[in-house]
C-alpha cells in the first residue's frame, strides 16, 4: 500500500494526476487494501443475513389462517395449492423472482404434530458459495440437509436445513450464480 500512495504522490507532483484523480485513486486504494481483511473476518463469523426470507407455519386450518393474516395484515395470497399450503408475502421487493418478499409459508399440520407451531425460519445470506455454505456449516459441527433449486422465477434459489442449539428449525439460503454447483444457467 505505501508503494502504491508513493507513486500516487510522485505521478500528483509531475503533474501527471489532478488532485481528484489522486483523491479518488488514494480511496480506491484505501478500499482495496481493507477488502481482503472484511473478507477474512466475514469468513471467521460465519454468513451475512441479507433479510428473513421465509417463517414456515403449521396450523389447524390453513384456510381459516391465510384469511385472517390476508384480511388483517394486508399480506398476499400466493401459492395456494387448494389442498393444504400457500404463501402470505408481505414487505418490498428485493432482488428478482417469486422469493423477492419475505413470506410465512402456511400448511395445515400433520395430524400428530401440534397446532399454531412455527417448524423453521428461513434466512437469505449475502454471496452464496453452495460448497462454502456446506463447509461452513459442516466445520461447525452442523448437519446440513440439501434442499436445491426453486421453480419459476426462481430456479437457483438453493438452501441448507440445521437445527439450532435448541432445536429449532433453521433453513439457509441464498441464490446459486454461475460458477456454483448447483447453477441451472
Amino acid at each position: 500500500m505505501e508503494i502504491v500512495v508513493s507513486e500516487l504522490l510522485k505521478k500528483y507532483e509531475d503533474g501527471k494526476l489532478s488532485r481528484r484523480q489522486l483523491i479518488q485513486s488514494l480511496a480506491l486504494a484505501a478500499v482495496a487494501a481493507a477488502a481482503p481483511a472484511d473478507a477474512a473476518a466475514q469468513g471467521q463469523r460465519g454468513f451475512r443475513t441479507t433479510r428473513l426470507d421465509h417463517l414456515s407455519y403449521q396450523v389447524r386450518d390453513y384456510k381459516r389462517t391465510r384469511d385472517f393474516y390476508s384480511d388483517l395484515m394486508g399480506m398476499s395470497v400466493v401459492g395456494d395449492d387448494g389442498k393444504g399450503y400457500c404463501q402470505l408475502q408481505y414487505g418490498e421487493a428485493h432482488g428478482v423472482g417469486a422469493r423477492a418478499r419475505s413470506f410465512i409459508g402456511v400448511r395445515t399440520r400433520a395430524a400428530d404434530a401440534p397446532a399454531g407451531r412455527f417448524d423453521h425460519v428461513a434466512f437469505s445470506i449475502d454471496d452464496w458459495n453452495t460448497d462454502r455454505v456446506k463447509g461452513e456449516l459442516e466445520r461447525r459441527g452442523l448437519k446440513p440437509r440439501l434442499q436445491p433449486g426453486g421453480a419459476g422465477d426462481t430456479p437457483n434459489y438453493v438452501s441448507f436445513h440445521v437445527e439450532d442449539p435448541d432445536g429449532v428449525g433453521i433453513q439457509i439460503s441464498g441464490i446459486a450464480r454461475r460458477g456454483d454447483s448447483l447453477y441451472k444457467g
